[in-house]
This record gives structure tokens, sequence and C-alpha cells, in this order.
């Protein structure tokens, strides 16, 4: 399993890469662009050389990218829809030029018009953003903690727009663990991930399971609030172990999300090292059951 986090780009996009390193990390994520703003940014091309410079220097194997929170492909406003995809489509864009491995987003929501209706918007608005794409970069639908009409609440959502798009080639999965937990699938059972990781294997194939966000939670099972918690300090707590030590996804990246400690700007030190023996814990709960 490689371990990393969302770290800032702030200076740079290069620097997210020294960033990183710095926290000993073998894979990243960044946005690329901030992640509340329509407008994207305008990455100069020294700075996409130097990226891919420092990654191959430092030795992070993954790089992913977020794209920004107010994407909706889901919802009815015109407006935001439009914007939605031209930002998804700048995300995109910086992704290929920096040579990541996906762009991880949420899907949206449908605003109260139900999921059908929904899908019918996010099926075009996608299907344009992953001709953008390429067989490194791929496009990662991220489920959601599944408050209101957020779409990508539970799996049938997730599985419904890969067979609405053709099973595309280059479409693929981010499990948040603080989100499936919120939504109702307890992460820390390993009966309960094994079932969830078989269904998905059955209905999309492990394959498209790209990357795992790595969050304890503050919101208790099945609240559907999005509340993510630094490792040990939350409702799952020590069970994150049953997901870190699954052999199933020992070769994917997973990437911290969570507050931080000391300044709560985010993943250091102290969380990485809660990732490695969380890590160590589930590979010897596995080996010894």
């Amino acid at each position: 399993m490689l371990f990393g986090a969302h770290v800032s780009t702030a200076g740079g996009i290069d620097s997210g890469i020294d960033r990183i390193a710095e926290l000993g990390g073998d894979c990243v994520q960044v946005f690329t662009q901030s992640p509340r703003m329509w407008k994207p940014t305008a990455h100069k091309p020294e700075s996409i050389e130097r990226f891919k410079a420092r990654r191959a220097e430092t030795g992070v194997e993954n790089v992913v990218c977020h794209a920004l929170y107010l994407v909706n492909l889901a919802g009815p406003n015109q407006e935001f829809y439009d914007k939605s995809i031209v930002a998804m489509r700048a995300s995109m864009d910086a992704a290929v030029a920096i040579e990541a491995d996906g762009v991880i987003f949420h899907v949206g929501s449908h605003m109260g018009d139900g999921f059908e209706a929904g899908l019918e918007r996010i099926v075009p608005a996608m299907r344009s953003i992953l001709e953008q794409s390429t067989d490194r970069t791929w496009l990662l639908m991220e489920n959601s903690a599944g408050a209101g009409g957020t779409i990508g609440r539970d799996l049938d959502e997730l599985v419904a727009i890969y067979e609405a798009l053709d099973k595309h080639p280059r479409l693929g999965v981010c499990l948040d663990t603080c989100h499936l937990f919120v939504s109702g699938v307890d992460v820390g059972d390993p009966e309960v991930l094994q079932a969830t990781l078989d269904d998905l294997d059955a209905r999309m194939g492990l394959d498209r399971l790209r990357c795992l966000h790595v969050n304890d939670s503050k919101a208790p099972l099945g609240s559907n609030k999005d509340r993510h918690d630094n490792l040990l300090d939350g409702l799952i707590g020590e069970r994150l172990a049953t997901v870190l030590g699954h052999p199933q996804l020992q070769h994917l990246p997973a990437v911290l999300e969570t507050p931080g400690h000391e300044d709560k700007n985010g993943p250091d030190h102290e969380e990485m090292a809660r990732f490695a023996k969380l890590h160590e814990l589930g590979l010897a709960q596995y080996a010894a059951a």
C-alpha cells in the first residue's frame, strides 16, 4: 500500500511534491486550482516540468488531483452545470499535463429532482470530460457521505453511472472510508468490508478501484454527515486497520484527508505515523485470521 496525503500547492503545483516528500509519503493528492473558485489556475510550464522532475527524484509513485468542491454535474441549475463541466475539463487538462494518475471528483447533487433526473445530466457531462482522459489519467468517482440529494451514497448509484457510460475504460472509483462509514457501511467490520469489495468486484471489477481516501469519522455510522477526523481520534478508530491491512487493497494509493494536529492545516507527521501503525496492525490482523 502506498501512503500519502492531500497537500497544499501554494507557491506552485510543483510544491506539492516537495511537501509530500517532506512528510515521507509515496503518493499524493493535490488541487489543480482553488477548490472554492471557478477560475482555473494557469500553471507555469516550468512548474509543470519541475513537478514531473521532482516526482521522479523523490520516488512519488502515484499522483491524484481532486476537482473543486463547487462542481455539480447532476443539478438542474444550468449555469452551475455549465461552469462545472468547464471546471472539470480544466482539472483534467492540468492533471494530464502533470501526468497524474487520476482526477477524483464528487459527482454532485440532483437537488431534489431524483437520481434518474440527475443521471440524465451526469452522463453527457462525464462523457465530455472522459474524452480528455488518457490511459494514464483516469476519471475517478468518489462515493459520497449521502446527505441530501448527493450522488454516490451507495454502490448502486456509482454502478448506474458506470453502466450508463458503457463501462468506459478510463472511468474508476475512489472510496473514502469516512464517507462509507457515515453512509452506513461499517468499514471496521471485516465481513462488511469484504462484502462491499466483493460487490464492487462483481459489478465493476476491483481494477476500477484506483484510490482510497483514508479518514476517521467524527460522525456516527449511518449519519450521512461528512465530518473527517484524525486517525484513531474518530468513531472508526483502530478498526481502520481492517481497511488498511486488507490483502486486496495493498496495491492501492491511500491518501489522508484528515485535519492534522498542531496547526489543523491537514495531514502531518503524526498522522503519517498513525497511518503506518494502523497498516501494520491490519497486516497482522489478516495474517492471524
